[in-house]
């Protein structure tokens, strides 16, 4: 297996010798678990956690409601680990650390479950099932899949999923999968060693940054139906933060995409569509309006021979920019990244 990559610190408050009495692995599954003012929720969860989860590792992400020292004193659990940061990173810092440790330990699946009990433990079996078969690398929750489910879900919420829908998709390259603040997640500890946890984002774009970088690493992600599960759980999210935030990261996440996939790593048919594809759109509109505000100023007509020049180039380049479109939709990774991984490592010890 890979070596995990670099987190910042994290103090684990179980005592090493401790480590000795953690039971085996069996089923290789898991549990990593965010921790930040989750007093009143995160007993009652742990309890709900079913047997064929190996280890928890519950991250207090410098909680001022003290949820570590309230794990510690009141968790009987024996796969419970107790990893505490100094300074709060956010919900994704509190992930990526919790990853590290669980792929360092030797799991085999990593599932991230949020600590205010929106998420429920027994559909754990359902979300990791396709990775365990070998059909996914990454799996998470669609709140969206029933429709007769989707009026449980705030209405804030509803318009927040469905601006960002499509910006996700654009910027991450999984075009078939929704719901991408979702944090109900789970991913092959494999794939998981070879992502860059230092440079994933550290708040909550975490779930959406990490969808990005899982296309770099031509990971197969698939979504899992899951109902909305809504309590008296507080959000710590400020909406007009993350709406810059988000479209901000979106943007920077597609250009980094386009470049590495179709100029760095490859350079296709669909490379070149994308270049003519702008530059006669941009071609077509700057000529068009360039000569429709000169004759406008002249008080003639534009003569029609600019016209078409413009408009053909307009035409061509959106013809273009869908052909483009259409590649990188039917370009979605489609086999499983672990397997390569596993085949490459056995062909190596052989």
């Amino acid at each position: 297996m890979t070596p995990a990559p670099t987190t910042p610190a994290a103090v684990e408050t179980r005592p090493p010798e401790a480590d000795a009495a953690l039971p085996a692995w069996r089923s290789g599954i898991a549990v990593v678990m965010p921790c930040y003012r989750v007093v009143r929720h995160i007993l009652p969860l742990l309890a709900r956690i079913g047997p064929e989860v190996d280890r928890i590792y519950c991250v207090d992400d410098a909680c001022p409601d003290g949820s570590g020292d309230h794990i510690a004193a009141g968790a009987t659990d024996p796969r419970v680990q107790l990893l505490c940061h100094p300074v709060n990173q956010g919900v994704g810092g509190a992930v990526m650390t919790g990853y590290a440790r669980a792929v360092q330990d030797g799991a085999r699946v990593i599932v991230k479950l949020d600590g205010d009990g929106q998420m429920d433990p027994g559909m754990l079996g359902v979300l990791v099932a396709p990775i365990l078969s070998g059909e996914a690398d990454y799996t998470k929750g669609n709140r969206f899949w029933d429709l007769r489910r989707i009026g449980d879900m705030p209405l804030l919420r509803r318009l927040g999923n469905l601006g960002l829908g499509f910006m996700a998709k654009a910027s991450t390259g999984y075009w078939d999968v929704y719901d991408p603040t979702n944090g109900y997640t789970a991913l092959h500890a494999d794939v998981a060693a070879r992502l860059p946890f230092e440079l994933v984002a550290k708040r909550y774009f975490f779930e959406s940054d990490l969808l990005f970088r899982l296309n770099i690493e031509r990971a197969v992600v698939i979504d899992v139906p899951m109902d909305a599960r809504y309590g008296d759980e507080t959000s710590h999210l400020s909406l007009p933060r993350a709406v810059g935030e988000f479209s901000l990261g979106h943007a920077r996440n597609l250009l980094k995409r386009i470049i590495y996939n179709y100029f760095l790593r490859d350079l296709t048919l669909a490379s070149i569509e994308l270049v003519l594809g702008i530059s006669l759109l941009a071609f077509g509109a700057g000529f068009g309006g360039w000569h429709w505000w000169h004759s406008a100023q002249a008080g003639v007509a534009t003569p029609v021979g600019t016209i078409m020049i413009a408009t053909v180039a307009v035409v061509s380049g959106l013809q273009l920019l869908l052909a483009f479109l259409g590649h990188d939709i039917a370009a979605m990774p489609r086999r499983p990244l672990h397997k390569v991984l596993a085949h490459r490592a056995a062909t190596r010890r052989g």
